[in-house]
């Protein structure tokens, strides 16, 4: 069965959704095939890392695929070399509802909150179906994690958190983003992953787009 980038299909999310890491085996860089696991991103985009391969995972919070994916790509960022940087990426589609998830995303982060509360954000929103989509029901559910809520709505609305939405849309035309959760790499390349049957996949094959970064000229 094949892994749809834009409809995965139900059975594998939840069996992935409760998995360990699956084990896969990095894909060499000579074998990936543009069209089939990748396409360039033109023209190729800085990262913000300088000297460092940067991961980008395009995600929002409202995407119940991104809720089992997220977790399984930061298990991986964590085994990268020191010469590669993950960073996640809030998507918008310009809907109204995902900008609030958006900003609760670098709000989070401003606080020093975002590794306690990242995953269990998805899980509120895609396990108790609780209806987390505006700034009134997001700050109670962040009260109600132990976070002031003074502070919380001082960073939900802050200049920050409004300069960093306005970066992650810049970031998800200039790559062509029109589905999560979607990995990109070094800023040429953006993981497609159509004969993808498993995330493990689309990791394999981001090690070999890692791979294959590490030997071209940085974009400038």
């Amino acid at each position: 069965m094949t892994l749809n980038r834009r409809r995965f299909n139900s059975c594998l999310i939840a069996a992935l959704g409760t998995a360990a890491l699956p084990a896969w085996a990095p894909a060499g860089a000579a074998a990936l095939e543009e069209g089939r696991d990748w396409r360039a991103v033109s023209p190729p985009q800085p990262g913000d890392a300088p000297g460092q391969i940067e991961v980008l995972e395009f995600f929002s919070y409202g995407c119940p695929h991104c809720r089992h994916f997220h977790p399984l790509v930061k298990e991986w960022a964590a085994s990268l070399p020191d010469d590669v940087t993950l960073r996640s990426v809030p998507v918008t589609f310009g809907r109204g509802p995902w900008e609030n998830l958006a900003r609760l995303h670098f709000a989070l982060d401003q606080l020093g909150e975002l590794g306690r509360l990242d995953q269990a954000f998805f899980d509120a929103l895609h396990e108790e179906r609780k209806r987390l989509f505006t700034e009134g029901a997001i700050a109670d559910w962040v009260a109600e994690q132990g976070v002031d809520r003074e502070a919380f709505a001082t960073a939900f609305n802050s200049f920050s958190a409004h300069t960093r939405l306005a970066r992650a849309n810049q970031l998800a035309a200039a790559y062509q983003i029109n589905a999560v959760p979607t990995l990109a790499v070094g800023g040429r390349y953006v993981v497609v992953g159509e004969a993808a049957q498993t995330y493990g996949d689309l990791l394999a094959i981001a090690d070999g787009l890692i791979a294959k970064a590490r030997g071209e000229a940085a974009p400038t």
